[in-house]
């Protein structure tokens, strides 16, 4: 296993059995651990995001996504330990969506409230009903943004984690590997934005000086990803 940045993790098959097996579903427990995974996860890559984002966008990506894991995290602590995920779900997709400046805030908005609505309202998400929630969160997302897959955006992470989470889950695989395998997906994908040009977004305007640059939304959304299957894998 690797950290996002490409870094060997030292703890990877040391021989360890996990403190507890792996989610089968995503319940309200699921998505506190992975809201509190990511926050921590958005604080460590703050710099590397605002270095993205100074490159071809306003430099203030890392910024705002650590403000709205905040904000996330502060939304999730009003609600009762019981509340199922869909609800939560939905939480923090409001609360991206007052709390995280510039396009960002809207579209990661859009995504967690669409995967809300998606999942079944009361009970535990199976892993395909997680996957078709996943399909119709990116559907929401290019909706709003009309961005496609190799526009250069938060969709050329998305796009292939919702495939990929839809082709496992269709295989009869748990919920706990096919997020790592939407995960990977999505890294894979950010990864892959960096020779494109801009098509979408404040980075289009800079035409052919966006080549070169992995995109700062891109990598994010993959870190919203990995933050879930390492939830998950907890």
């Amino acid at each position: 296993m690797t950290s996002m940045d490409g870094v060997p993790d030292p703890t990877a098959g040391a021989g360890s059995p996990p403190a507890t097996a792996p989610a089968t579903h995503l319940d309200g427990g699921l998505v506190r651990r992975w809201i509190a995974e990511l926050a921590q996860r958005l604080r460590a890559a703050e710099a590397r995001l605002t270095e993205l984002d100074a490159a071809i966008g306003d430099a203030d990506h890392g910024t705002n996504m650590t403000r709205g894991a905040r904000a996330a995290m502060a939304a999730l602590a009003e609600h009762d330990e019981d509340t199922a995920a869909a609800r939560l779900v939905a939480a923090v997709g409001h609360s991206l969506s007052r709390s995280v400046g510039g396009a960002s805030g809207p579209l990661y908005g859009t995504w967690f409230n669409a995967l809300g609505r998606s999942l079944p309202p009361e009970l535990p998400a199976t892993a395909m009903e997680l996957a078709t929630a996943l399909g119709a969160a990116l559907d929401a997302v290019q909706q709003l943004g009309a961005a496609e897959l190799g526009d250069k955006t938060m969709v050329d992470a998305l796009a292939p984690a919702a495939r990929q989470a839809r082709e496992v889950a269709g295989s009869g695989a748990d919920l706990a590997g096919m997020l790592r395998i939407a995960a990977g997906a999505a890294e894979d994908g950010a990864v892959a934005t960096i020779p494109l040009r801009a098509r979408r977004g404040r980075a289009s305007y800079l035409g052919a000086r966006s080549e070169g640059h992995q995109d700062p939304g891109a990598t994010s959304a993959a870190i919203v990803l990995d933050a879930l299957r390492d939830a998950a894998d907890a």
